[in-house]
């Protein structure tokens, strides 16, 4: 029979130990890490001092053995901030009211994004405090996000959000002022998104026609013919629909009551927008049956539909196998470059060559000016050759 354990195990930020006394001393034993940081006297006999001792000992072995930087030793222990105490302490900030100075829930969402994805990528690396987020990590996230396919776009939003949360949290005295570090950024000038033509969506919806990818063929056909943002689709109810399926009305909730079991639905603008349904997406939900959670689309297993899942899936099943049908040219970006966003892109250059105005394309996409719809539009050659061909001199 084992003999039974005597002392206690504690984790510490980089560590575990194991917490036990001999004479009344407390002492730890850190052979259970690797490597083995062998067995210590903390001096002691009073708990609450041991414990201070360990996390001290704890950090001085981290940066010893190069999993901390040294400048932490410098930082008084309360201004150590582990990645998921600062997390919380900024979602707590965002999620103040926004009649007192707080975001919109959309933008609060996005927020947890990032963090979703930055915090494991840190911890991966080595860190595991606010107080190491300096420009080596932020190139390092910078290069994964390259790596990811993610969108020069999306890229600074990500490391403007970063840079914020450094430094609400220096701000607010829960970071020291030495965390502070200068990363400037450029921000997004015009658009690098690809826009799908004609030939290339009608590929990817004959590609779709599987079991398997039907549920990304009604996703890419609800992007396509509305011009939806992914979010806005992935939270299109039946409601939303007239009885005719003529209509879509999409309604920002932000400032209604919340209706039972159902979070609020946010626009990017913050305002209601209807528009009327395109004929192919007429056909095909006059073909679909209305869900017990009240949504329109769904994910491949029927639950509610993830933007990064499905982005992953576009490109994993669906552009990479069509990618030598569509060749790009050197050094510009073409068909497999392109992401969820794009249909957004295509539909206001699909509506904008068959002749629909900028005034009523400002309204179906939800803008109050044209400088968005002016981004969005892409003048293909094949258009330009057909555009031009209607010209007559005489």
């Amino acid at each position: 029979m084992p003999k039974p354990r005597t002392k206690e195990q504690i984790q510490c930020r980089y560590y575990r130990w194991l917490l036990g006394t001999r004479d009344g001393v407390y002492f730890v034993d850190g052979r259970v890490n690797i490597p083995s940081l062998g067995r210590r006297s903390l001096g002691t006999r009073n708990r609450a001092e041991a414990l201070r001792d360990l996390d001290d000992l704890d950090l001085n072995l981290a940066v010893q053995h190069g999993q901390a930087h040294a400048n932490l030793l410098k930082t008084e222990s309360r201004q150590i901030v582990p990645w998921a105490e600062g997390r919380k302490l900024y979602e707590g900030y965002v999620k103040r009211p926004i009649i007192s100075g707080g975001p919109r829930p959309s933008t609060a969402k996005r927020y947890r994004a990032v963090l979703d994805k930055f915090i494991p990528f840190a911890e991966a690396q080595g860190r595991r405090t606010w107080n190491e987020l300096n420009r080596q990590l932020m190139d390092d996230y910078a290069g994964w996000l390259d790596g990811e396919s993610y969108a020069y776009a999306t890229e600074y939003l990500e490391l403007t959000t970063l840079k914020q949360i450094s430094k609400f949290l220096i701000e607010n005295q829960h970071l020291p002022s030495s965390a502070a570090f200068s990363y400037p950024l450029k921000k997004p000038d015009g658009t690098d998104t690809y826009c799908w033509k004609p030939t290339e969506v009608e590929a990817i919806l004959q590609h779709c026609q599987t079991p398997e990818l039907a549920w990304l063929r009604e996703v890419v056909v609800g992007l396509a013919a509305t011009g939806l943002r992914i979010s806005e689709l992935a939270s299109l109810r039946w409601s939303d629909v007239n009885p005719e399926k003529t209509l879509i009305t999409l309604t920002d909730e932000t400032t209604k009551k919340s209706r039972r079991g159902q979070e609020k639905r946010t626009t990017k603008s913050g305002r209601d927008r209807t528009f009327p349904i395109q004929e192919m997406l007429g056909d095909l939900l006059r073909t679909l049956s209305p869900h017990p959670d009240g949504r329109i689309f769904h994910g491949a297993l029927g639950g509610k539909i993830k933007a990064d899942t499905v982005r992953r899936i576009l490109i994993r099943d669906v552009l990479t196998p069509l990618a030598s049908q569509f060749p790009s040219r050197p050094g510009e970006p073409g068909f497999i470059d392109g992401r969820l966003h794009s249909f957004r892109h295509y539909f206001c250059s699909n509506c904008a060559n068959s002749g629909t105005t900028e005034r009523v394309l400002m309204n179906w996409l939800g803008h109050r000016n044209s400088r968005m719809v002016h981004r969005y539009y892409h003048l293909h050659d094949e258009e330009s050759i057909r555009q031009m061909q209607q010209v007559k001199l005489f």
